[in-house]
C-alpha cells in the first residue's frame, strides 16, 4: 500500500514538472535551477496532501468535539490563506536552498583549513544504516532549536512583537500553525535550515522532518478537545497542552503579570519543557489570545488587523514598538 502511494506520488511529481513546471523554467530563462524547481515540485506536492489530511481529518473533529464556537470566521479565513501560502509557496523550502550555497562555501574554506564539517550521523556510526534512528535523531535536535527559538520569541522584545501575531488568533483552528508574519517566518526557517545543513541533514530529509512537524503543529492548534492523558502530555504536545501556551494572560506571558515569558514553548515534544521548567499542566481549555486585545479601564484593545496585510503591516509597527520597549 505505502509503495504503491509513494509510487502515485513520484508520478504525479514527474507529471507536474514536465508538463507544467519545466516549460515554464526554460521559458523564463531559469533552466540552471530546474534541479531545484524539481525538488520544490515535490514541496508543492506534499502541501497540497497536507491539506488534503487537515481538512479530511482535523475538519471534522473541530466539528464534532470543539472547545468553542466560532465567533470570527473571517479570521479563521485568513489563517487558511497563511496556510496555503506557507504549504504550497515552498516557503521553508526556499530558505533551506538559499541557506545550502553558503552553507557549501563554509564547507569549502573549512576543507581548505584542515577541519572537518560536524554531521551527527559520525556520533553514532552504528546506527547510520538504520533510517529511522537518524531521522528521529535529527527530529530531537531540531526539536531542542525550536524549543529555544520559541522560547526566545517570547523573552525578546522585538521577537515578540512579531510572534504576537500568531497568538492574537481568539479563535484558533486547525489552520492557525501558520499564523505568522512573513518576516517571523523568514527569520525562523534561516535558524532551522542553518542548524539542520550544520547537522548534516540532506535536503529529500528535511523535506520530510518539516511535513512531520507541520502535520503535528495543525493538531496541536485544532479547536479539539483532545489531550493524551498525564503521561502522553508530558511527552508529546497535546492541543490541550498547547492551548495553554496560547492562553490569555498565562502562556505566554510570565504569571499573568503581562511581562513576556510565559510556558509549554515545546514544538513536538514536550518533554523540553519538564526538562528546562516551563511545563504548565492546566485540565481545562482556556480561550487563547494577546491580554493587551482586552481593554481596559486604562487603555483601549490593541489592534491586530483583520486582514492579512494589517496584519502584516501592524506586525512591524509592534516590533519597533517593542524593540524600544521589551516588556509591556
Amino acid at each position: 500500500m505505502i509503495n504503491t502511494l509513494v509510487d502515485w506520488f513520484a508520478s504525479a511529481q514527474a507529471w507536474l514538472f514536465q508538463a507544467v513546471v519545466q516549460p515554464l523554467m526554460f521559458h523564463a530563462g531559469f533552466s540552471e535551477y530546474l534541479e531545484d524547481a524539481f525538488d520544490g515540485t515535490e514541496w508543492f506536492l506534499i502541501g497540497v496532501c497536507e491539506l488534503i489530511v487537515l481538512f479530511l481529518i482535523l475538519r471534522p473533529l473541530e466539528a464534532v468535539i470543539p472547545v468553542h464556537a466560532f465567533t470570527d470566521r473571517r479570521a479563521r479565513w485568513t489563517d487558511f490563506i497563511y496556510t496555503v501560502l506557507y504549504r504550497l509557496g515552498a516557503f521553508s523550502l526556499l530558505v533551506f536552498f538559499l541557506v545550502d550555497p553558503l552553507m557549501a562555501k563554509v564547507t569549502e574554506v573549512l576543507h581548505l583549513q584542515g577541519l572537518n564539517p560536524f554531521n551527527l550521523e559520525n556520533l553514532l556510526p552504528g546506527f547510520t544504516d538504520q533510517p529511522l534512528i537518524t531521522f528521529l535523531m535529527y527530529l530531537l535536535v531540531l526539536d531542542l532549536c525550536e524549543y529555544w527559538y520559541h522560547r526566545a520569541q517570547h523573552n525578546v522584545g522585538w521577537l515578540w512583537g512579531l510572534h504576537s501575531l500568531h497568538h492574537s488568533q481568539q479563535n484558533m483552528n486547525l489552520w492557525s500553525d501558520d499564523r505568522n508574519h512573513l518576516l517571523d517566518g523568514l527569520i525562523h526557517d534561516v535558524v532551522l535550515a542553518l542548524v539542520a545543513l550544520a547537522i548534516g541533514v540532506e535536503p529529500a530529509q528535511y523535506v520530510l522532518l518539516v511535513s512531520v512537524t507541520r502535520m503535528l503543529q495543525s493538531l496541536q492548534h485544532a479547536n479539539v478537545r483532545i489531550h493524551f492523558g498525564r503521561l502522553g502530555d508530558a511527552i508529546v504536545v497535546s492541543p490541550r497542552f498547547h492551548r495553554w501556551h496560547h492562553a490569555i494572560g498565562i502562556g505566554h506571558e510570565s504569571k499573568g503579570r503581562g511581562t513576556l515569558g510565559g510556558h509549554n514553548f515545546g514544538v513536538l515534544f514536550a518533554f523540553w519543557d519538564l526538562l528546562f521548567r516551563s511545563a504548565w499542566f492546566g485540565k481545562t481549555f482556556e480561550h487563547t489570545g494577546v491580554r493587551d486585545q482586552l481593554p481596559t479601564a486604562s487603555r483601549p484593545a490593541r489592534d491586530y488587523g483583520r486582514g492579512f496585510w494589517s496584519q502584516q503591516w501592524l506586525g512591524l509597527k509592534r516590533m519597533v514598538e517593542f524593540a524600544r520597549k521589551p516588556s509591556r
